[in-house]
């Protein structure tokens, strides 16, 4: 039995406290280090003599990253606990972007990101494990949160990035002084979290049950549809991510401009986030997931007609790439009956997602390349979208994956 002192309640609310700004500061790091890259393409293609277009697949790196190490992460947090995993991945993810802004070779930029997309894989796996174990009765307002910081945060770093690399004064070494500020929390969010984590000993993700039936996801139909969906909107949203700056310099913004025109898809994608939740009470909900998508395509072809207009078409796809998002991970709860055979869509879906999504942000810069303009690239990304919109109409339905029936 344990015993009540006075003090008690007052060290578990600073303790609870303690661990709910840990969690935060871990959500602000995990979108940053990839978020600012986008911004700077152009200048760092200038400094490495290379073309943007070249270093379009820069972006897919920590994409191809996720694939391979998602799967991996389980094991890993079984064996060493998640708390232990968790802080190592957050140094190694403060190393690869250290590692990213050295100068010298370009080897160096293309190595450190692979670290770091090899830390964000492990983080973005254990982290709902975490708020689960620490939060468990605050599960959906923890979720939110963290999806909300994570988001918003992504969104600053694309609006702050080219400012800090100005400020520099130096084109050389400015834009590795803004990609090494994206990590401007991480010294601090690491001290946090291995303070929050002391004494917790080696706490680890328990197996789940049912694990042998979950094998047969890879076999499942529906289990692959689900991935196909996530995997669209991923390709969608990384495209535009790392392309929607140089895209509206072509209009004649300035980098800064273009810079904020990035941001404000990414916290539109946030409100969209959110309202996913609402949707899916109506009595129309199975017709969301395809729904989603049309503002995608929408907001597309008036990039092709009227350019001129991209902040606004930004909003709007900002808008639905966020939703997607939300309405993925929803259906990897949804399309699941009990918590192995979700536990197994999620690592199934995400990571076939995930190296679909790498081919995304390359392709787009490759026919940028070979058109010189926007046009072929706006419609392979309305193409992608289209297939969501497709598979929507089949992940909407009320089915389970491992169903048997």
């Amino acid at each position: 039995m344990s015993i009540q002192t006075p003090g008690g309640r007052p060290h578990r609310r600073g303790r609870a406290l303690l661990l709910l700004i840990a969690v935060a500061l871990v959500a602000a790091n995990m979108r940053a280090t990839i978020t600012g890259v986008g911004p700077l393409l152009e200048e760092i293609a200038d400094d490495l003599g290379t073309t943007a277009a070249a270093l379009g697949s820069l972006a897919a790196v920590p994409l191809l990253a996720w694939a391979i190490v998602s799967p991996l992460t389980h094991g890993l947090s079984r064996r060493f606990g998640m708390s232990r995993v968790l802080l190592v991945a957050l140094i190694a993810l403060g190393a690869g972007t250290a590692w990213r802004s050295l100068p010298g070779t370009e080897v160096n930029l293309w190595l450190g990101t692979g670290l770091i997309g090899a830390s964000l894989a492990v983080a973005n796996v254990i982290m709902p494990a975490v708020i689960k174990r620490d939060f468990p009765g605050r599960v959906p307002v923890m979720m939110g949160m963290y999806t909300a910081l994570l988001g918003g945060v992504g969104a600053i770093a694309s609006a702050v990035v080219v400012p800090i690399s100005h400020a520099v004064g130096d084109p050389d070494a400015g834009w590795r002084v803004a990609l090494a500020a994206t990590a401007a929390l991480l010294p601090l969010t690491i001290a946090l979290w291995a303070w929050a984590q002391h004494g917790r000993g080696p706490t680890t993700a328990a197996p789940a049950p049912g694990t042998s039936r979950s094998t047969g996801i890879w076999r499942d139909r529906l289990a692959w549809q689900i991935a196909a969906y996530m995997g669209a909107q991923s390709a969608s949203f990384y495209m535009l991510v790392t392309w929607m700056a140089p895209l509206a310099a072509s209009t004649g913004k300035s980098p800064v401009a273009a810079g904020v025109d990035v941001a404000l898809y990414q916290i539109l994608g946030v409100v969209g986030s959110f309202a996913v939740a609402f949707a899916l009470q109506g009595r129309l909900r199975r017709a969301v997931p395809a729904a989603l998508p049309l503002l995608a395509i929408a907001a597309a072809i008036g990039m092709i007609l009227a350019p001129q207009l991209l902040t606004a078409w930004a909003l709007i796809s900002g808008l639905s790439a966020g939703a997607s998002l939300s309405m993925s991970l929803t259906l990897m709860a949804q399309r699941a009956r009990d918590a192995a055979a979700s536990s197994a869509l999620s690592g199934m879906s995400q990571s076939v997602g995930y190296l679909l999504a790498a081919a995304g942000p390359i392709s787009f810069g490759a026919l940028h390349a070979l058109d010189g303009g926007w046009t072929a690239p706006l419609l392979l990304y309305i193409a992608v979208v289209v297939g969501q919109c497709v598979v929507g109409v089949s992940v909407g339905r009320d089915r389970y994956v491992l169903d048997g029936r």
